[in-house]
């Protein structure tokens, strides 16, 4: 979340940043917080002040009551009751505002870095570049679906039955290749300097407000109510909520880590073509990467971040373009998000595949994420993360952009990790 004192001393910038993430309440929303906080820093002063006043007139009965002056001490013991009656309406007045002001923070968005260009949806995003060569297929070539169908690797009405639409069987060559695709993302991440980590699926609220999942998209997770946990949509979250409230040696930055886990989403309302087969699932498999280093790196972080990303794109042999997301596309908590897409020969269309962003300080707030450097007063870090990859529409565009008369040949990169180099 944005902090109170950025808020408080560059009103006008975040009013504008707010403005260009077309965030229709910036005003009334700002001015809430503003008004929250000075309350808070009144009762804070009150309280401060009757609390001085009573501890000065508990030494003056002390020095009354040794020299016999019982009527005066009891005079005095009459005020400091009077004081505490006041300090502790304060302390509850305080615990209200100050739970209310972090309620108002938590509905503003990140703003947004000053190379994010300004748009209100998708099509306003910015083509960075375009990588490889589109394949050209076959006039009979077929979309992943019906290749899986084919090849018998994917049984999407096997996971219908055991829980839903939205949840697929891999079976054989699918299974081998969805196992060799995290193999491979792990090791190239390993390679690439980030430590591996395996983390719980299921986190508790902490974790979902922490990086930003709550309260802005509780209705896309998955919940646990009898006990009061998230499935993770993400990665992200149980990784960064490792640092949770920790204040982290400058010698320990950058911090980078790499983690395998199944990802579930609820995507309410998602129909028709673009999301069938492969294309949006309720359940899927990712690997992810987190870096948590110091603000003035984490623009060239993230710049690493994305290249190591495309070099996996590379190395699968999948044409792809980056976008840098306008201000109107970009998720709630980023300051600035590139989209890596994979061309879908069968489907004709780009498939997004991965998103690489820098949140700056928003979920470092959340998450009193901070580090001390050498003039001793503690900071927030910056957070970034990126998927590296998501599995399904990977999955998707191998099969089509790859299908032969003889079967579909994977890139040389994972031969090895599948123990076969043609699905048949």
């Amino acid at each position: 979340m944005l902090q109170v004192s950025v808020i408080r001393e560059q009103t006008a910038a975040v009013l504008a940043g707010l403005a260009k993430r077309h965030y229709a309440t910036a005003e009334a929303d700002v001015q809430a917080i503003l008004a929250l906080d000075q309350r808070r820093k009144d009762l804070q002063t009150s309280h401060d002040q009757a609390q001085a006043e009573a501890n000065e007139l508990a030494r003056q009965i002390g020095g009354l009551m040794k020299a016999g002056d019982k009527a005066g001490a009891e005079t005095l013991k009459v005020r400091t009751g009077e004081l505490k009656q006041q300090t502790k309406a304060h302390s509850e007045e305080l615990t209200g505002v100050e739970k209310e002001l972090q309620q108002q923070l938590y509905k503003l968005p990140n703003l947004p870095h000053e190379s994010v260009p300004a748009g209100r949806s998708a099509d306003d995003n910015e083509v960075v570049r375009e990588v490889g060569a589109k394949p050209e297929l076959a006039a009979d070539a077929k979309p992943h679906w019906d290749l899986i169908e084919q090849y018998d690797i994917i049984d999407f009405a096997l996971g219908n039955k055991i829980t839903g639409a939205g949840f697929p069987v891999y079976k054989g060559q699918g299974a081998r290749l969805q196992r060799a695709l995290i193999n491979f993302f792990l090791d190239e991440a390993r390679h690439a300097g980030y430590a591996e980590v395996q983390v719980p699926i299921l986190v508790n609220e902490a974790s979902g407000y922490g990086t930003g999942q709550l309260p802005d998209k509780e209705g896309q997770m998955y919940h646990a109510t009898a006990d009061d946990l998230y499935l993770i949509p993400t990665a992200e979250v149980p990784i960064t909520n490792l640092y949770r409230d920790d204040i982290i040696a400058p010698d320990q930055l950058p911090i980078r880590n790499a983690g395998y886990t199944p990802c579930f989403r609820r995507e309410a309302g998602s129909w028709g073509a673009h999301v069938r087969g492969l294309n949006r699932l309720h359940q899927f498999d990712k690997v992810e990467i987190v870096q948590i280093t110091q603000p003035e790196n984490s623009y060239a972080a993230l710049e690493d971040m994305l290249a190591h990303i495309e070099g996996l794109l590379q190395k699968l042999e999948l044409p792809y373009r980056v976008l840098r997301l306008c201000s109107g596309d970009m998720s709630f908590t980023s300051a600035l998000t590139y989209d890596l897409e994979v061309w879908s020969a069968a489907q004709q269309r780009w498939l997004e595949v991965s998103s690489a962003s820098n949140f700056e300080t928003y979920q470092a707030n959340r998450l009193k994420l901070r580090y001390r450097p050498e003039n001793g007063k503690t900071q927030f870090l910056h957070t970034l993360n990126g998927s590296a990859l998501a599995l399904p529409r990977i999955v998707a565009a191998l099969l089509e952009n790859n299908q032969t008369p003889e079967g579909i040949r994977l890139p040389a990169a994972l031969h090895s990790y599948c123990g076969f180099e043609v699905i048949r």
